[in-house]
């Protein structure tokens, strides 16, 4: 198949493509008239590169898996460097979770401060001689 039907078929865009190829994870077979051609198990790698790309893996860790099927491997995923590939990721998303859930907890202590001296503010107001709660936006607290 030429470049713009492997395009259309992988969902992606023929400059993708020619992106891939310049990087190395696209072979470059090229027709005796120059066109560039492409098989179904060019459609395969793709498909894998895009699959990983969703998942959030840079293009250059699509690499291990791109060789792995290249190599014959019914599946990417099963070499050796692509279960290296899998394993550093995990540990990437579980230290990126842990980062998440720290700011998580941080941004809920504020939020229960803020509405604690809100309550304060609006308790006080109701006292006579009392301050009158302010909104830092301009607006009085209702």
């Amino acid at each position: 198949m030429r470049i713009g039907e492997l395009a259309a078929r992988a969902g992606t865009t023929t400059r993708t493509l020619r992106y891939y190829e310049a990087r190395g994870l696209l072979p470059a077979r090229r027709a005796d008239n120059g066109h560039r051609t492409y098989d179904e198990s060019d459609l395969k790698l793709l498909t894998q590169i895009r699959t990983l790309q969703d998942f959030g893996f840079e293009l250059e860790e699509t690499r291990p898996f791109v060789e792995c099927l290249r190599a014959g491997h019914p599946e990417g995923d099963t070499c050796p460097a692509s279960l290296a590939v899998y394993r550093r990721k995990l540990a990437e998303l579980d230290s990126l979770i842990g980062e998440l859930q720290a700011v998580r907890t941080e941004v809920g202590a504020q939020l229960e401060r803020a509405e604690r001296a809100r309550d304060e503010l609006a308790a006080g107001a109701r006292v006579p001689g009392g301050p009158e709660p302010v909104c830092e936006l301009g607006g009085d607290v209702g």
